[in-house]
């Protein structure tokens, strides 16, 4: 097993590990909803890999069977982020036939220390009941906050 940083040649890897794990949370995707995917998504890693946005991926025999995205966000400075840089974590992704394996949990720790390298102030994510444990076990903690997420859809 293989893990390391995504680059612009792994794009059609990354687009196919994003619509399944998009698949997986979120039920089937509709015809409409996929070809949308499939026609913003090379652009947007061409765009954005290797820049804010660092993907990790996980290869058995060539195979990509886990992803994790680290997407690097530049805020007004607080204090929570003085240094104005944030990470949140997106599709962390493993393949059915490879969980369980720790795989996910040692592309997190690539995508930890490329954080760090990067100087972030800190790093979020959203995560299921069932990942909480992993996430945990890495470092991660919950957040309480007096504030309320919310969002307005366009």
């Amino acid at each position: 097993m293989t893990q390391r940083i995504a680059t612009t040649s792994d794009i059609d890897t990354l687009i196919e590990l994003r619509i399944a794990y998009l698949t997986e949370d979120h039920g089937a995707l509709s015809a409409d909803t996929e070809a949308k995917l499939r026609r913003q998504l090379p652009d947007y890693f061409r765009r954005h890999l290797g820049s804010d946005l660092r993907a990790f991926i996980a290869e058995e025999n060539g195979e990509a069977v886990s992803c994790c995205f680290l997407l690097v966000t530049e805020k007004p400075a607080g204090p929570r982020f003085p240094d104005g840089l944030t990470g949140t974590v997106l599709n962390v992704y493993t393949r059915p036939d490879y969980r369980c394996h720790g795989i996910a949990g040692q592309l997190m720790k690539k995508l930890l220390a490329e954080a760090r390298e990067l100087r972030l102030d800190y790093v979020e994510l959203k995560a299921t009941k069932g990942a909480l444990k992993l996430y945990k076990s890495i470092g991660f903690e919950e957040v309480f906050s007096k504030y309320t997420e919310m969002k307005f859809t366009l």
